[in-house]
């Protein structure tokens, strides 16, 4: 068997071969190059829009951000240059120690909380805001009832716990136990509640000056006032004054939350829950003829629909939100038109309206654009009405196969011993009155039972 020699290697060769760490540095260059040619295409072609963590808009693009976790307006308080002495810090305490007011923006629950630095602004704002509010769940939303349970001076703050704080009561002692052997006893008796509170800390820069409690509550306006309200007073002043206008007119607008049209008009006389198309949604009804009816149509947590019906005059029916750009901070819809090279994406279950709206597509394995091959004018694909088999005359779903009948089998010749006994007369096989019927008859029937005279 011939075999063809190769080459003997000699140095160039072994210059030209890469060692595995060479390879890993060439491999990192190429990834390199292809990430920086995927960026500058989408560059190119799309425009991105960055939300900071002060919830303000970045790369020259304005974003709508929703306004109860936008930034806060600072404050002007004047401020002394003193630091607070013992007699402050206790005056301090005494006023704000278990005093109640109205949350004015969403508290969110945690041992972190929300952070207000004096006359400046609040961390965290914007996206990192609703972050914690949807992963920890609210202590409190815009406009409900809130209390100081506890209020701690420190070198450069005062933190404030709202509705029992987010720590649980005695956190470590509910740990501990005292007795011998099995027969313990804890030291505190809990009833493993999850601490439901939250958190607010005021900074100041330099440390905590000489401050009254008028002054306290007026750095911690923008987040809770402190201020003698009636329920609906403290909701509207947490809502834009259009909204606010509206709801103290007793006005219901198309995207109102069921919290709005419950201040704006009460609750209703009647509700009534129905399903139109695919979309189950519950009508709220105010008023009785003939005085005006109105029919607030909420899907979920929002108005869709109002109609108003006067006697005399056709109803006139609302569709189009306006409540849902007063609640941005720029006064713009969410969802606005798509600029040039951009296109919008809506995450979650998409809502859609039936009345101006086609339903979705159903799935199919053709391509965009792709036809149906022409079948000669035969439709393929559709579903046919199902036609059973008919059912001929003479079938039933139990009948049985016709057997012809068998013929009897024949009898046996009988000898003249053999023949047929007849049966016993009635009299020889009665019973006797008063006797036991248990006795056995008599055992040849062909006898006569009388006796002989």
């Amino acid at each position: 068997m011939n075999r063809p020699l190769l080459p003997p290697p000699n140095r160039h060769s072994h210059e030209r071969l890469l060692s595995p760490h060479d390879s890993r540095d060439l491999w990192r260059f190429a990834g390199t190059c292809t990430l920086l040619v995927c960026v500058a295409t989408g560059m190119a072609f799309g425009q991105a829009i960055t939300i900071d963590k002060q919830g303000n808009a970045t790369n020259g693009a304005s974003a709508s951000v929703d306004r109860r976790f936008a930034q806060i307006q600072p404050t002007n308080v004047p401020l002394s240059k003193d630091s607070m002495n013992a007699k402050t810090r206790q005056e301090v305490i005494r006023v704000m120690q278990a005093e109640q007011g109205f949350a004015m923006r969403p508290f969110p629950r945690g041992r972190k909380g929300l952070t207000l630095v004096a006359n400046g602004k609040l961390t965290p704002a914007g996206e990192d805001y609703l972050s914690m509010a949807t992963a920890q769940g609210l202590c409190a939303k815009p406009g409900d009832r809130v209390v100081l349970t506890d209020v701690k001076i420190e070198n450069s703050k005062i933190v404030f716990d709202l509705n029992g704080g987010p720590d649980v009561k005695h956190r470590f002692l509910r740990h501990i136990q005292i007795g011998a052997g099995q027969n313990t006893t804890p030291v505190v008796q809990t009833n493993d509640q999850e601490a439901t509170g939250a958190r607010l800390t005021l900074e100041f820069k330099g440390g905590v000056p000489e401050l009254t409690g008028s002054q306290v509550k007026a750095l911690l306006a923008p987040m809770i006032s402190f201020d003698v309200k009636t329920p609906i007073q403290a909701f509207t002043d947490t809502l834009p004054p259009q909204l606010k206008d509206a709801i103290l007119n007793h006005h219901v607008l198309v995207g109102m939350s069921t919290d709005m049209v419950l201040f704006a008009k009460g609750q209703p006389q009647s509700k009534s829950r129905e399903v139109e198309g695919q979309m189950p949604f519950e009508e709220w009804i105010y008023g009785k003829p003939p005085k005006d009816i109105e029919f607030v149509r909420i899907n979920g947590n929002r108005v869709i629909r109002v109609e108003i019906a006067k006697m005399g005059e056709p109803p006139v029916i609302y569709t189009k939100d306006e409540v849902e750009g007063l609640m941005r901070t720029d006064g713009t819809p969410v969802y606005t038109a798509d600029a040039p090279g951009t296109h919008t994406v809506q995450m979650g279950d998409v809502q859609r309206d039936p009345n101006t709206q086609a339903p979705t597509a159903p799935p199919s394995l053709r391509k965009p654009g792709e036809s149906l091959p022409d079948n000669g004018g035969q439709k393929v694909g559709e579903m046919k009405p199902v036609q059973f088999p008919k059912q001929k005359p003479d079938d039933s779903p139990n009948a049985r196969p016709k057997v012809p009948p068998a013929a009897p089998p024949a009898q046996p010749s009988q000898s003249a011993s053999q023949a047929p006994v007849a049966p016993a007369s009635e009299s020889g096989n009665a019973t006797i009155s008063g006797e036991d019927e248990s006795r056995p008859a008599n055992s040849n029937p062909t006898t006569n039972s009388t006796q002989p005279h």
